[in-house]
């Protein structure tokens, strides 16, 4: 059963009255997040620690082939220029970390999400990503009907 929603309020509302008697809600597509909704459907996400590793990854390795391609394997010495001249790897790690996580993350998150090119989308209702509030009730009962409509649902269908 799927009920459409006008706002995040009425949403809401229906949303906890659905969940207090104990019916499965399977998906709800909002515009924005909700985070009441993200609470109450249980969704945690690890995609932050992942980030972080990504990040930690990321700096190591180009602050190791930098140092390795200036002090190890191709060192000049010119001008006084100390054996490791760590502060100037300091600005293209920086940058090159941000662009290793931002892919990563992603990739990361594409893959999670089962995100891939070609694949047909299954959109329960288009509005949900304009400008209506869409709940997926895994139940077709009378009651969770009512619930849904006496809850501020325009369409329960």
């Amino acid at each position: 059963m799927v009920g459409v929603f006008d706002n995040e309020f009425d949403l809401v509302k229906a949303f906890d009255k659905i969940k207090a008697k104990g019916t499965k809600i399977k998906e709800v597509y909002t515009p924005y997040p909700i985070h009441e909704i993200l609470i109450g459907m249980g969704k945690k996400t690890r995609i932050t620690h992942a980030a972080f590793f990504y990040g930690l990854f990321g700096a190591l390795t180009v602050l190791g082939g930098m140092y390795y391609a200036a002090v190890i394997s191709w060192p000049l010495n010119f001008g006084g220029k100390p054996f490791n001249t760590f502060p100037s790897f300091i600005v293209v790690t920086i940058v090159a970390t941000i662009l290793i996580v931002t892919l990563f993350t992603l990739f990361t998150f594409s893959a999670r999400a089962k995100i891939f090119p070609g694949k047909k989308a299954e959109i329960v209702d288009y509005r949900a990503t304009d400008d209506k509030f869409v709940m997926v009730v895994d139940s077709d009962t009378k009651e969770i009907e009512s619930i849904l409509k006496e809850n501020g649902a325009t369409e329960v269908f």
